[in-house]
């Protein structure tokens, strides 16, 4: 899939490259995101470089995975990019500012993905990553061809689930043993958000139970 860049009203989010790999690897030393997240840990200036200058970039080029900067507007997060559309694409965005978070949307099936995403730890508390969560998720619906989206974390990562939250995911359960961190299996919360649930069209009719 070709890069799309995508803006809200107070971000910016284009695909990840080699520039990110320094604001990366200061980020993911905060152990908040070493411990909830599946980022290596410790997590080293190379890991940094090879996931934005190799991983990210072919997630793109194979479409499988689409991860996104999350930057603010401008240096002091205050200003707008110049000629950004009401769809949320920017068009002539010539300013970035720091790095606040990281955002992708991971194909997991047919016509299914999954959301995934971590905050700086000095930005958090701000509605940052939901506006970007929902940005993402909006544009994968649209885009992308996804059907149902879903948002995973271990049992006990509140604030992320929080931002799944905020963003429109309905709660939909605990898996046993649902991921892996740290060689050990653990239990894991599951979400899932719909194109109806942000009142958008999707390409096959959804029937739910009655039971």
């Amino acid at each position: 899939m070709d890069p799309v860049i995508l803006s809200t009203e107070r971000l910016l989010l284009r695909p990840v490259g080699p520039q990110d790999a320094e604001a990366a690897y200061a980020a993911c030393q905060d152990p908040d995101i070493q411990r909830w997240t599946t980022v290596p840990s410790p997590y080293l200036r190379e890991h940094a470089e090879s996931f934005t200058g190799t991983f990210a970039p072919n997630g793109w080029r194979d479409d499988s995975e689409f991860t996104f900067a999350v930057l603010l507007r401008d240096a002091s997060g205050t200003g707008e990019a110049e000629g950004a559309t009401e769809t949320g694409e920017a068009q002539g965005a010539t300013s970035e500012g720091v790095l606040v978070a990281m955002v992708g949307v991971m194909r997991r099936g047919e016509n299914v993905a999954e959301l995934g995403f971590w905050a700086a730890k000095e930005h958090r508390g701000r509605g940052y990553m939901t506006e970007a969560a929902k940005a993402a998720a909006r544009w994968a619906f649209e885009s992308a061809g996804v059907e149902r989206l879903e948002w995973r974390a271990e049992v006990g990562n509140a604030a992320s689930r929080a931002v799944a939250e905020k963003a429109g995911f309905t709660m939909e359960g605990t898996l046993r043993a649902g991921l892996v961190h740290g060689g050990t299996r653990r239990d894991s919360w599951v979400g899932g958000l719909l194109p109806g649930d942000l009142g958008l069209p999707t390409t096959r009719a959804y029937l739910p139970s009655r039971g």
